[in-house]
């Protein structure tokens, strides 16, 4: 075990990618900082975990690149980022280091940082089940513990030989079993009328993803209100990219749709359903009970070579953990404005199919709701001191 910081504090590094992981770190850390009050963390995170006195050396948004094509546009910044991290781990080592999903970019540094002796954890199970199963050797050789949010991952782990812990999903914890959608109406101030209905949109937080759906879901927007003339649309956007969404929304003529700054849990708690980009927004979605038409698209090249890696018929979260299409998949060409439409209006028109839904969800709900800041640290605190 290294020796502790010099101010006697107990020293973590961190490294989480993009919006979702800078959320699953932050609620993580509520753990650490109950572990260890005066842990001197830092690394590459955001604002999450910079409200819990986490030093951001370099901003999670940094590393907010998917599909193969968008990330060799953006390589060299990343490895130069990589590189200087490294660098800085190795010449000052933390007790421990825990990478927070981004596998790409943490499965390499935690190599390193392993072969060096600094202990490695990675938070969030790289999802070999569903795709690239062959990274399970590299998991085993970068990693000396996984911290698991699926509970059927730790015997897929163990079964390879790699120590793993169940700790729950964060979001389960961190998004209320029964949600107050009148409230969350009222806070966004949209009509409460329950002849109303709400529209949640949410292409993702990541520039390639407006890039490639911003425009289809205005465009199924405006379909929306052209068959239907009593619904409500709102669109959640991170603030970096809030004015180039809202640009993308008036060049389409979307007026219809309400731009927000953030809020993406207060959309997803007033709506009746969602238009949502693939990723882990949509378990979010499934958290909050909400029915759902899961849509993506990127850049061809990417999604030739992503396809041929992916080992089920699912790629939305509800999906993969029902092992059936209980939501809605439309991929690429089938992503088209006037599908998305049609299949939000399908669960609008569909009250008891919605109903039902919601059991499942909630089912799905109870069993990742764990005490997970807790256990997480509770792992880390068993790991460090063997």
């Amino acid at each position: 075990m290294h020796a502790k910081a010099p101010d006697g504090a107990f020293s973590m590094a961190m490294v989480a990618g993009e919006t979702s992981g800078d959320l699953l770190a932050g609620l993580m850390m509520q753990g650490i900082r109950a572990q260890w009050p005066d842990a001197n963390l830092y690394g590459i995170g955001g604002p999450q975990m910079q409200a819990q006195g986490f030093n951001a050396l370099w901003p999670s948004d940094k590393l907010a690149v998917r599909g193969y094509v968008e990330v060799l546009r953006h390589y060299r910044e990343i490895v130069g980022i990589r590189k200087q991290l490294k660098e800085k781990l190795l010449a000052n080592p933390p007790q421990v280091f825990v990478g927070v999903d981004a596998p790409d970019f943490n499965l390499d540094l935690e190599r390193d940082l392993k072969q060096a002796g600094i202990l490695t954890v990675h938070f969030v199970c790289p999802s070999v089940w569903a795709w690239r199963a062959e990274r399970i050797e590299k998991i085993k050789q970068s990693v000396d513990h996984v911290l698991c949010i699926f509970p059927f991952e730790t015997d897929l782990l163990h079964s390879h030989g790699i120590p793993a812990t169940y700790v729950g999903h964060p979001l389960a914890q961190a998004i209320p079993m029964h949600v107050d959608t009148l409230k969350a109406r009222h806070d966004l101030k949209l009509d409460p009328d329950p002849n109303r209905p709400v529209v949640a949109l949410l292409p993702g937080s990541r520039e390639s993803e407006i890039t490639y759906l911003a425009e289809r879901f205005f465009q199924a927007a405006i379909l929306l209100g052209q068959q239907q003339s009593n619904l409500q649309f709102v669109l959640p956007a991170i603030p970096s990219m809030k004015a180039r969404i809202e640009a993308i929304r008036d060049k389409v003529g979307a007026t219809n749709v309400q731009v927000l700054k953030g809020q993406s849990h207060a959309a997803l708690a007033a709506c009746d359903v969602t238009l949502i980009a693939s990723g882990t927004a949509t378990l979010e979605a499934a958290l909050f009970k909400k029915p759902m038409v899961i849509a993506y698209n990127m850049n061809w090249l990417s999604w030739q070579m992503m396809k041929r890696k992916k080992l089920q018929p699912w790629v939305g979260l509800p999906n993969i953990l029902a092992q059936e299409f209980c939501v809605p998949e439309l991929l690429q060409d089938q992503a088209t404005p006037v599908n998305m439409s049609g299949a939000v209006l399908d669960w609008l028109r569909s009250p008891e199919k919605a109903q039902a839904l919601v059991g499942r969800f909630e089912i799905l709900h109870a069993s990742l709701l764990r005490d997970t800041p807790t256990l997480a640290a509770h792992a880390i605190q068993t790991f460090v001191k063997a």
